[in-house]
């Protein structure tokens, strides 16, 4: 994109023509994928693999909208179903990085299955999933994410389920690397994909982002910065967090961090499609 003269140095990898984007002001999901194409980039120019290596797979959601903005081999596949279609594309062509964006509920809530398997398998992906604790896009719904006794339209008087902390799930499952970020930190979200992109065996990302129009609203926090500073001051980052320090609550906060990183075979590795 092309602003007075200026072109944005992330332009290569974006379908300009399909823009403006489709998502709410204020919402964090722009600031994941600029910083995931900064981590794509520097990769690329190190050789590791070439952009047209890149498969980037969303489900249905507004975070599963992102590949339709991207200049890479993209797929907009059904509700929950991104993981297993990355996982058959990878066997397919083991050349191939295979990059899963989705949002709580497409990855955690629909797809949940498939993203057991695929950590417990150690499956060559990179799953980053985005985190704003509600089914957005729908109305605005309990997601296994939302926090206990926070306010959505399916749970009036706050809900009283406990919510599922991924990073402790997948880690468990036997994962190579496991780390927690958030919208406030764009850094963090750069270092992490930068260093999954680097490994082999299932990756897994998650970053807390901000929802203004729906979560933010519901918990009486419409204005746009107003809630990214909430989150700002609930997050605090720690080098090589335990697991025990993997907590999920939006009263106590969260532990940003690298919470998992190992080099055990990948599964390609491990049926001899890697030597």
């Amino acid at each position: 994109m092309v602003v007075s003269g200026v072109t944005h140095p992330l332009d290569k990898f974006v379908r300009v023509d399909r823009l403006p984007h489709l998502w709410c002001p204020g919402c964090g999901i722009g600031i994941v994928m600029s910083s995931m194409l900064r981590a794509i980039e520097k990769r690329v120019e190190e050789g590791l693999f070439s952009e047209e290596d890149v498969v980037v797979v969303g489900g249905i959601g507004c975070t599963a909208r992102m590949p339709l903005y991207l200049n890479f081999d993209a797929v907009h596949a059904i509700h929950g179903r991104a993981i297993p279609f990355a996982v058959g594309a990878k066997l397919a062509n083991p050349k191939l990085k295979l990059i899963v964006v989705g949002g709580d509920g497409d990855i955690a809530g629909i797809g949940g299955n498939h993203l057991i398997h695929a950590a417990r398998r150690n499956m060559d992906l990179t799953v980053i999933m985005v985190n704003n604790m509600v089914y957005a896009m729908t109305g605005g719904q309990l997601a296994p994410t939302t926090p206990t006794g926070v306010y959505t339209t399916t749970t009036p008087r706050g809900n009283p389920e406990r919510p599922i902390n991924v990073v402790k799930l997948v880690a468990s499952l036997g994962a190579n690397y496991v780390a927690r970020a958030s919208v406030t930190h764009p850094a963090l979200i750069e270092n992490y994909i930068y260093k999954a992109l680097g490994k082999e065996g299932f990756r897994f990302v998650e970053v807390l982002s901000t929802c203004p129009e729906v979560f933010g609203r519901h918990i009486g926090i419409r204005d746009a910065v107003q809630l990214f500073m909430e989150l700002r001051k609930k997050v605090r980052v720690k080098a090589k967090p335990s697991l025990d320090e993997s907590y999920y609550d939006w009263d106590r906060g969260f532990v940003l961090g690298e919470y998992v990183d190992r080099s055990e075979p990948g599964y390609l590795r491990m049926i001899g499609l890697l030597r």
